[in-house]
């Protein structure tokens, strides 16, 4: 019997644990299962010959829940990949463990993200498997200033490399080629390296300029054939093999011309092996400085916390490292310094720009007990504030780590590269030597033609290309989300909103602001606004009613001053009575007035054109007259109705969904353009409601930003969460808004978009690259009287393939959403 706990997603209620436990318990071989609601865990006992976890999953599945097994997750840096088949090996080691659940490896950022049961398997055996694959992993954490250092150094050791191959392969080249140029250009080598009449030096003067370019490219010999002898061939392998038939050749070649058959002296391959190597070096030098920039966004986001931090201490102030403060420590900041950590004012006044990580360009006030974000800068104030998060847990931490585990996710789209990347080289090398062998024995061609033919499908037939494919564009993407307050969770995540083509908002806080406010102050018998707002706010100074607080908000704006009440009374399901000033007041609904025998007059025609426009309208009464009516209502978001509009443009339908009553309901939609009105929606129905919209076949996305929304976010397709909401909100969802601008919905579509076509195009060049490059390599043209290709044209287009597919992820950098 096995026990084990797994998470289930979903539940909104007691009943769900119940249902969930009957799914369970009705699989044969289940003797127990009990699901804590609160812990929304679910404990199972079970017969592993009877039932697996993917059974246990699949029924709490098709209950209407989701099971994931408790697992950790870690992220390990990879040394040692050279290409997408150095990653699908490390994949394919770790996944054999037992006990690891997911296993991607990111080739682009080179680190493993891996999901693991503790109890089964622990680091040190994955570290374990990784490095008898021939790569080495590495768990400790590195700052962005390690890592730039590291990226450097590697960047210089590749251009030393290059630059040294290049020394010697001009004249290699030069002293190779001589002979065929000199015939066509008019000049000759000199006698003693002059094939005719010193073979022998000829011979030797190569072999001595292509030893420092293959002790320079050695790093290729060293894992291409590491990799060979474990059965799981790379690139390297590809180019060690290749190069090195080459090189053997060119012995062979001189052993024979040192035996008196000079006609060798023609066949020497050495300026074959030092050319690919020196081209390939180049690449992997472009390549090296083109993946850093594909992650520059998460670089300027780590590069954005300051290094240190003055804080109070024993009422003094002193400078610390960033990394000593402590919850509770009281920080200052002076007018163009960053906040160090996130945290509460506790002293002055400022406004702060908190655009590099909201993407909103105006600066924001802050007062005492405003919250502060670590990493926004001070404008124009010295301030007091309070640590409340450090570390890990500050907003610019938590960002940071939502991108880190984007760039390393995978796209579903990535799905097939993978695979074929996986089987790619080994197929590779059997084509390579099945087009010599058949050249050599079927086409009745030389040794030397045979060898072209090896070297040449070997070169051209490097997997990198299909390998950085997806990783950059979605590095990219995601990065550039980011810098837009758009953060893109998952890969997953940015493939799917492409597809998107129903939107759910949620109505309060999300469509509109979630406060009410003072819409309209009709007056009629000689009173004036400010005199029925101030008569109002000070009958609703104690009050709690949101409706209450909107009116004392009102009056407070407009710097009104509020009177001393005499007397209150609170009557249930209808308003207030007061006495202010000696006057008698009443204050609430239409069934108040009447029921006061107070006349209405003509007001009443306009109350309802206020409550058909979604507002809340309340008569006030001084002495037993009507003085007019407050409408109060919760307003729609600056951007709210563009934002639609934008959706629209884009083929979206997008649909509202409010508990609010339909009349409320009808009125906002009218207001902004909404196309379906989900009303009188009870919070723990809201997932429902997106489950009847999938139902019909469409790919949903929900947008809300409250705790009632979180099952419903969990539901859709695409969980979209707005920043000013809650923690609940935003850990159900896959996309979340750092600002509370509905514009970013349409932008994280867009980008999407944007990501999805760029990864397409690479993908197609990298194919096709392949389906072209290997068919002209292994002699096709040569049979219908077309050219050969030589092995260093191959070399220069394989590097060439690597940074044109980098260079187009690149241009997403780029993007601008459409406002």
């Amino acid at each position: 019997m096995a026990t084990k706990s797994l998470k289930i997603e979903g539940m909104t209620c007691a009943a769900c644990a119940k249902a969930v436990e009957r799914a369970s318990k009705k699989l044969q071989g289940v003797s127990e299962a009990s699901v804590n609601f609160a812990t929304e865990k679910l404990n199972i006992n079970f017969d592993e010959t009877e039932v697996g976890i993917p059974d246990i999953q699949a029924a709490i599945e098709k209950a209407g829940y989701k099971a994931v097994v408790e697992a950790s997750s870690n992220t390990l840096k990879i040394e040692g990949m050279t290409c997408a088949a150095c990653a699908k090996t490390v994949e394919r080691v770790t996944k054999k463990l037992d006990g690891v659940i997911e296993s991607n490896v990111n080739f682009a950022t080179e680190k493993l993200s891996i999901s693991y049961e503790p109890s089964k398997v622990r680091i040190s055996d994955i570290k374990r498997v990784i490095e008898k694959a021939g790569y080495k992993a590495l768990e400790e954490e590195v700052t962005v200033d390690e890592d730039k250092e590291k990226k450097e150094k590697e960047i210089k050791l590749l251009w030393k490399k290059f630059i040294i191959s290049m020394i010697f392969t001009i004249p290699l080249l030069a002293i190779s080629m001589g002979h065929m140029l000199g015939e066509k250009l008019g000049y000759s080598l000199p006698s003693f390296i002059d094939p005719m009449t010193s073979p022998r030096t000829f011979s030797l003067v190569q072999l001595a300029l292509v030893i420092p370019v293959m002790i320079a490219g050695n790093r290729f010999f060293r894992v291409g054939f590491k990799s060979l002898i474990r059965r799981s061939p790379n690139m390297d392998s590809l180019i060690a093999v290749g190069t090195s038939a080459a090189f053997l050749y060119g012995i062979f070649a001189i052993v024979q011309i040192f035996s008196g058959n000079i006609d060798y002296a023609y066949d020497l391959y050495f300026e074959s092996a030092g050319v690919i190597i020196t081209l390939i070096t180049l690449g992997k030098y472009l390549e090296s400085v083109t993946k850093g920039k594909t992650s520059e966004a998460i670089k300027k986001l780590m590069g954005l916390a300051p290094k240190t931090a003055i804080i109070i201490r024993d009422n003094q102030e002193i400078e610390i490292s960033i990394d000593e403060v402590e919850v509770g420590d009281i920080i200052v900041v002076k007018p163009g310094e960053k906040m160090p950590v996130d945290g509460e004012v506790v002293e002055g006044m400022t406004s702060v720009d908190e655009s590099m990580l909201t993407g909103e360009s105006i600066p924001v006030e802050k007062t005492i007990g405003d919250k502060i974000i670590g990493a926004s800068i001070n404008k124009n104030g010295a301030i007091k504030y309070k640590a409340t998060r450090v570390g890990k847990d500050t907003a610019l931490a938590q960002i940071i780590k939502l991108v880190e585990d984007a760039q390393g996710s995978k796209a579903p789209i990535a799905k097939m590269a993978d695979i074929i990347s996986g089987y790619f080289v080994p197929v590779v090398m059997s084509i390579a030597l099945l087009s010599a062998l058949g050249w050599y024995f079927i086409g009745s061609e030389t040794g030397v033609f045979a060898l072209t033919i090896f070297i040449s499908v070997l070169v051209i037939a490097c997997p990198c290309a299909l390998g950085l494919a997806t990783p950059t564009a979605i590095m990219v993407g995601t990065g550039k989300g980011a810098e837009y307050g758009v953060l893109i969770k998952s890969g997953v995540a940015l493939e799917t909103a492409h597809k998107i083509k129903t939107i759910v908002f949620d109505k309060t806080g999300t469509i509109t602001e979630g406060k009410p406010k003072v819409t309209d102050v009709v007056t009629v018998n000689g009173i004036t606004e400010d005199e029925l707002l101030q008569i109002a706010a000070s009958a609703e100074k104690g009050s709690e009613h949101p409706l209450g607080e909107a009116i004392v908000k009102g009056a407070e704006d407009k710097g009104l001053e509020f009177k001393k009440l005499d007397f209150f009374k609170a009557i249930p399901g209808h308003g207030i009575e007061v006495k202010i000033d000696g006057k008698d007041v009443l204050l609430g609904n239409r069934k108040l007035m009447l029921e006061s025998n107070i006349s209405l007059e003509n007001l009443e025609e306009t109350s309802h054109k206020l409550a058909g426009e979604g507002k809340t309208p309340m008569y006030i009464a001084v002495d037993e007259k009507i003085a007019g009516i407050i409408a109060v209502a919760d307003t729609v978001k600056e951007n709210s109705k563009k934002a639609i509009e934008q959706l629209h443009k884009m083929g979206i339908e997008v649909a509202m969904i409010t508990g609010d009553n339909k009349r409320t309901a009808e009125a906002i939609a009218k207001q902004v353009g909404i196309d379906r009105i989900l009303a009188e929606v009870l919070p723990q129905d809201k997932a429902n409601e997106v489950k009847k919209l999938q139902a019909e076949g469409k790919k949903v996305a929900m947008v809300g930003d409250g705790i009632n929304d979180a099952p419903a976010l969990a539901q859709a397709d695409i969980g979209i969460a707005i920043g000013s909401g809650t923690d609940v909100a935003m850990e159900s969802a896959d996309i979340v808004l750092m600002r509370s601008d509905l514009m970013d919905v349409p932008t994280a579509i867009q980008l999407s978009k944007k990501t999805i076509t760029n990864i397409k195009e690479n993908l197609f060049w990298a194919f096709g690259y392949n389906t072209l490059g290997i068919p002209v390599a292994m002699g096709i043209l040569y049979i219908f009287g077309g050219p050969l290709l030589n092995p260093i044209i191959a070399a220069a287009a394989m590097s060439f393939s690597s940074v044109s597919v980098l260079l187009n992820a690149l241009r997403l950098k780029g993007f601008k959403p459409a406002r």
